[in-house]
């Protein structure tokens, strides 16, 4: 669950101080129906890192749009899901797709490339606001340069700074103006260090209906009749689906033998992460598995347990109110690593969220196909478990529930009215 890029303050960065501010103009006047289109006013810069923050970032932009109409562009780093709301992604987001601290060197040079080309280029055109969407170790590494320069910086997802690498904090407070939280305790560590932060709520409760149409999803999956759903969502990026695949589908396997009245479905987010998947269900044509192209939503939704990598789609699958195992694997030396910096027992959200493991988590060498098919059923087949779930995750849903879209947007275009962008 690491996000593991490059870290810290470049060497060599702009000349520029704080004191030096960049002062451009925006309206928030929505052109009238039937008007001419308003010319643009400026740029709104975001990186996103991966489809998690695509995904968070899309859904800001939505609030942006209602805030500001089509008076700004949105240009940087992003994904399908930003795009689609008129964002121009300059880079490929794939390239900083890479977790952990071993893995991400065989990328470091392209990331650093794009890093200090994407510096380069806002440092030249400054934009009226730069929003870093999670990628912690990319973006307060762009953010450092780019608020020095002038530009007003939000980041919008605080890193899991109450659950490791809490010394985090003092690049942070270098890095942005303001940073947006997504749950509702993060707030106050930012007040004691002096940053400005907002509780904004998680977009995804938002999103995810507080009732899951769990007929209404597997029909649109076309999921068979009659039996029961194993969501199966082993990672959004290549390593994370490399290092459970095969572990992943080993676990499906002792399963569909233990009880052969399952079925599963499996999201690929991506064309490559389906073509190692669908290499791993060549060696099980016994499994009956569907394979779709993104919905994880909906797989999820459809689904009466959830086998997962540890990350944002296990706070998904809790707000979907579904019984789940964690799992996650990364090479030893990344393991060590992130142990030696962790603060809490646990990496999932929906556990760290109830400060207590609500649902198992299998991690490194206890992720075996053994113990994750016998985790697995266990959650399925235990119905006064499910009940609690339903009724704690029904509970977390509406703590995070804030119309985050519209408070994100909210906060972003007041900063730069404070800081002279009208």
């Amino acid at each position: 669950m690491v996000d593991a890029t490059v870290g810290g303050e470049m060497p060599g960065e702009s000349a520029l101080q704080p004191g030096d501010r960049v002062t451009q103009q925006v309206t928030e006047q929505v052109p009238e129906q039937g008007a001419g289109r308003s010319p643009k006013r400026g740029t709104v810069a975001m990186v996103a890192g991966e489809a998690s923050g695509d995904l968070l970032a899309s859904l800001l932009l939505e609030g942006l749009h209602a805030r500001l109409g089509e008076t700004v562009d949105y240009a940087g780093i992003g994904g399908r899901r930003m795009m689609e709301q008129g964002f121009v992604s300059h880079w490929p987001m794939e390239t900083l797709s890479v977790n952990g601290y071993v893995e991400v060197l065989g990328s470091l040079r392209e990331i650093l490339a794009t890093r200090r080309a994407i510096r380069e280029k806002l440092i030249a055109q400054p934009p009226l606001c730069f929003i870093g969407v999670d990628a912690p170790d990319f973006n307060f590494g762009l953010e450092v340069p780019l608020r020095r320069a002038g530009i007003p910086v939000v980041h919008f997802v605080s890193p899991s700074i109450w659950a490791w690498r809490g010394g985090r904090i003092r690049t942070i407070a270098r890095a942005v103006d303001h940073i947006l939280c997504l749950f509702p305790f993060e707030p106050e560590i930012y007040a004691r260090a002096g940053i400005p932060a907002t509780y904004v709520g998680h977009p995804l409760a938002d999103v995810i209906p507080m009732e899951p149409d769990v007929a209404g999803a597997r029909a649109k999956l076309g999921l068979p009749e009659g039996k029961r759903v194993v969501a199966v969502l082993p990672g959004s990026r290549q390593s994370e689906v490399k290092n459970l695949g095969a572990t992943f589908f080993g676990a499906m396997a002792r399963m569909h033998r233990m009880d052969g009245n399952l079925c599963f479905v499996l999201p690929a987010a991506s064309a490559p992460l389906r073509a190692i998947v669908e290499a791993h269900y060549s060696e099980y044509p016994e499994l009956d598995v569907t394979i779709v192209d993104g919905q994880s939503h909906l797989a999820m939704e459809a689904a009466d347990v959830v086998l997962l990598a540890s990350g944002t789609a296990t706070l998904e699958a809790a707000l979907y109110k579904k019984p789940m195992v964690i799992s996650y694997k990364v090479p030893w030396l990344t393991a060590q690593i992130m142990k030696r910096q962790g603060y809490l027992p646990y990496v999932g959200l929906p556990n760290i969220l109830s400060g207590r493991f609500v649902v198992p988590e299998l991690l490194q060498d206890d992720a075996t196909p053994e113990a994750l098919a016998r985790e697995t059923l266990l959650q399925l087949n235990d119905e006064g478990n499910i009940a609690f779930l339903r009724e704690h995750f029904t509970a977390m849903h509406q703590t995070l529930k804030r119309n985050t879209a519209s408070i994100a947007a909210d906060v972003v275009v007041d900063l730069m009215h404070q800081r002279g962008v009208r």
